[in-house]
């Protein structure tokens, strides 16, 4: 019978130190890949921690595995989506290939051709991009985060504009460095400044390309800050004239008013029915134009107002008896004037 060798403590004890450095096969197998999002100098940048074991791919298909990405965000605005995709949608969508897309995905934050926001939902918050064009990222490149911020402060207040104060207070920035960015995103049509109609002396800015809000600006009426009384009037007088000449000055509608300042090109912008509307209205009130009726379609009808002959005009009374006044009186048209109403009616 063989002697059996004895093993040394000191030679047990290397032999355990050396398996507990070396990770066992359960640990490889149960840990996954993970992706953080991390922030340099000037861009976001989305890492990849160490232990991802992303696919192998060859050129042609990681090229197209690049065009599958940026389709993605096409097909989402095809749809009416603009608000851009959550990170959780880019994961269910490429599975696995997302840690491939990872250089892809900073390369296109460093060319601003994406932009990355977090956005709460409820309780959690949420990663999301936003693909932008290529002519819309050579405005963005080179701006530093202060810039960019500023770019999210306007964006944010739409339509109607943020006032320069309220930009401060949320950017805290000083007013000098304020300025800096102002004239930069300016110069490279980025946002633009605004005075609203209400607080002619109160500077806002919004986006280039937004359309200011009819509340900011005061709609077509308002030229320059200034309410724009010869335009308004010109407006007037083409509408008076559609209504006494349209349909052979039997009524015309709204609708039909509208359509032909469209087809003549009255106006210098175009005007909803609302702002029609409320010209009509004008001269209803001026006793210029009258409602006659509704048509079939439910439409109201616009006539030229009748003249009204009042009672001071009149100059036959020396003939009439003296309890004219008191008498009721039906025209032939069938309107009653009833005893002790004005006796005067519209020719």
């Amino acid at each position: 019978m063989a002697p059996v060798k004895k093993r040394s403590s000191t030679s047990a004890a290397d032999d355990s130190t050396s398996a507990a450095q070396q990770p066992t096969k359960r640990s490889r197998i149960t840990k996954k890949s993970s992706i953080s999002i991390g922030s340099s100098r000037n861009a976001t940048v989305v890492k990849t921690e160490p232990g991802a074991e992303p696919d192998v791919l060859d050129e042609a298909e990681m090229e197209a595995l690049k065009q599958r990405f940026l389709d993605l965000f096409t097909q989402k605005q095809r749809r009416g989506q603009e608000q851009g995709l959550t990170n959780a949608i880019i994961k269910r969508e490429f599975g696995t290939k997302y840690q491939l897309l990872v250089p892809f995905i900073n390369e296109l934050l460093n060319q601003s051709r994406l932009t990355l926001e977090t956005l709460n939902s409820g309780d959690k918050k949420e990663l999301v991009y936003r693909l932008i064009s290529e002519e819309a990222a050579s405005k963005y490149h080179g701006l530093d985060q202060s810039h960019r911020l500023i770019l999210q402060i306007i964006e944010k207040a739409g339509d109607r504009g943020i006032w320069t104060k309220d930009i401060r207070t949320q950017s805290s920035l000083q007013e000098q460095a304020l300025k800096k960015i102002y004239k930069l995103l300016e110069s490279r049509k980025l946002i633009k400044p605004i005075y609203a109609v209400a607080v002619a002396r109160k500077k806002l800015y919004m986006l280039y390309d937004v359309v200011p809000a009819r509340e900011v600006t005061g709609g077509p009426w308002y030229t320059e800050m200034e309410f724009d009384h010869e335009f308004i009037a010109e407006l007037r007088m083409f509408i008076l004239h559609c209504v006494k000449n349209m349909n052979g000055g039997k009524g015309v509608t709204m609708e039909e008013i509208s359509e032909k300042m469209i087809q003549m090109k009255i106006s210098r912008v175009q005007l909803n029915m609302e702002e029609v509307k409320q010209l009509l209205q004008t001269l209803v009130y001026d006793y210029l134009i009258e409602q006659e009726t509704v048509n079939s379609q439910g439409m109201s009808v616009f006539v030229a107002a009748r003249k009204v002959n009042c009672v001071s005009e009149f100059k036959g009374w020396n003939v009439l008896d003296r309890d004219f006044h008191f008498r009721r009186i039906r025209y032939d048209d069938g309107l009653v004037l009833k005893a002790h109403e004005p006796h005067h009616h519209s020719a």
